[in-house]
């Protein structure tokens, strides 16, 4: 083999793979992603009046959104 059929046969070897990365790369995004079962419910992370961390489910919370006064801020504590 000379040099010229050597860099010949580089070139086809490393255009193939560029082709084969690039086509991978392509098929990732065109095709569709395998949807996740959703089993977990979403959490939210929530302090208690006694200071500890917890996680509540979001449809055991009420939707009403309000804001708190002073006075229920005050008495929320247990002494």
């Amino acid at each position: 083999m000379n040099t010229e059929e050597k860099k010949q046969n580089r070139r086809k070897f490393i255009s193939w793979g560029v082709a084969s990365a690039a086509l991978l790369t392509a098929a990732r995004f065109l095709l569709p992603a395998k949807s996740k079962p959703e089993s977990k419910t979403q959490m939210v992370k929530m302090l208690t009046e006694d200071g500890k961390l917890v996680e509540v489910d979001i449809a055991a919370l009420n939707s009403e959104k309000r804001k708190i006064t002073n006075k229920e801020l005050q008495n929320w504590v247990k002494k």
